[in-house]
């Protein structure tokens, strides 16, 4: 009979309360009354726990208690089968005491994964996402995120996502890509999607970026010109200045001014200028329109045929209109953010702020 007791007793292990309450860290193991219901585990321990607290945790696991059983027993038994025991009993651990260590996500995160989304525990699978995102690696990308699929987990699969479009040319080299492409052809379809539509964003970000840019350069262009028509800067500014009045120095956008003051110059001496043969003088033409149709103070603007360009375009109606006056708009918005972008004092400073660097001196 003693045998045959200690047999019964080594195929079905079980821990017992004292080390239950060890293991699970109870500040007070007298708090607790005594367990009443067993969980079974796939290797057949048998892990001691109160209903009370499962079913204050989890909704799946106060159904199952609430459930009435078919065979009339004092011992309830809940098995929680599929999974490593250790990880069971870390479940069973972050019921009772709501905490985890790091080491443990390392070990059982993917299985506590998967009990969390089970047994409907949100704090804990929470958790075991973000623990298993950061342990991502192009060899097992591919069996994370069909855990996250099934485990609803959006944040690990978008985190998979992206680090399968960062690295496709390695993960298709893997194992876990070649079993997935051959047993669940439309995960496959729905990555290759993924992956197209991030090279789409892509390219729209650096086109958007390179308008930006353009936009940028031409409200830069409008200021200079500008500048150069009311103030003058080196060697070109308005014909009614006086000598002792010309600026002499560089201002301090001088990169995009001095380009601008050599268009000018070609502008006023070319004589291709009227049969519309010059590529750079329908350059400066532009400039000129798109200065005409920025400015609001066309009366008193010094920027020369202001006026003139204003009256043109009044009275004609082009097919391009659309398209010019989101360009107008365009410019406009990036010379009000630019101008937004500096700190106050910069704003007020007036423009005689020289920057000697990068000059080069175009005098003859």
């Amino acid at each position: 009979m003693e045998g045959t007791h200690n047999t019964a007793t080594a195929a079905t292990p079980t821990i017992s309360g004292d080390l239950m309450s060890s293991h699970f860290q109870f500040s007070d193991q007298n708090s607790l009354p005594k367990p009443d219901v067993q969980i079974l585990t796939s290797n057949g321990l048998r892990i001691p726990a109160h209903t009370g607290i499962l079913a204050s945790v989890s909704p799946v696991l106060e159904n199952i208690i609430d459930r009435p059983h078919k065979h009339h027993s004092s011992e309830k038994i809940i098995p929680i089968l599929g999974v490593p025991c250790d990880a069971v009993s870390l479940f069973i651990q972050f019921l009772y005491s709501s905490r985890c260590s790091e080491e443990e996500l390392e070990k059982y995160g993917i299985h506590l994964l998967a009990l969390s989304h089970v047994y409907l525990v949100p704090q804990l699978k929470h958790m075991c996402s973000k623990a298993v995102g950061q342990r991502l690696t192009v060899e097992n990308v591919v069996d994370v995120l069909q855990l996250a699929r099934l485990c609803d987990s959006p944040d690990l699969y978008v985190k998979c996502m992206k680090m399968l479009s960062d690295n496709f040319k390695a993960v298709e080299k893997t194992e876990g890509w070649k079993f997935m492409q051959e047993n669940d052809p439309f995960l496959e379809l729905e990555i290759l999607r993924f992956i197209d539509e991030a090279e789409s964003r892509k390219k729209r970000t650096r086109r958007h970026r390179e308008e930006q840019r353009l936009f940028m350069e031409l409200s830069e262009a409008m200021e200079c010109l500008e500048h150069i028509c009311t103030e003058g800067c080196t060697t070109v500014g308005p014909c009614d200045l006086g000598p002792s009045n010309k600026r002499r120095g560089p201002c301090n956008k001088f990169s995009t001014c001095e380009g601008l003051q050599l268009l000018i110059k070609h502008f006023a001496m070319c004589k291709n200028r009227v049969n519309g043969k010059c590529s750079r003088c329908k350059r400066m033409g532009q400039l000129l329109r798109l200065h005409s149709s920025i400015c609001d103070q066309t009366d008193s603007c010094r920027v020369p045929l202001c006026r003139q360009f204003k009256l043109k375009m009044q009275r004609e109606r082009k097919g391009d209109e659309t398209l010019w006056s989101l360009l107008v708009k365009k410019v406009a918005s990036a010379r009000v953010m630019s101008s937004l972008s500096l700190p106050k004092r910069k704003r007020e400073e007036p423009r005689e702020t020289i920057h000697d660097h990068g000059i080069r001196n175009f005098r003859k």
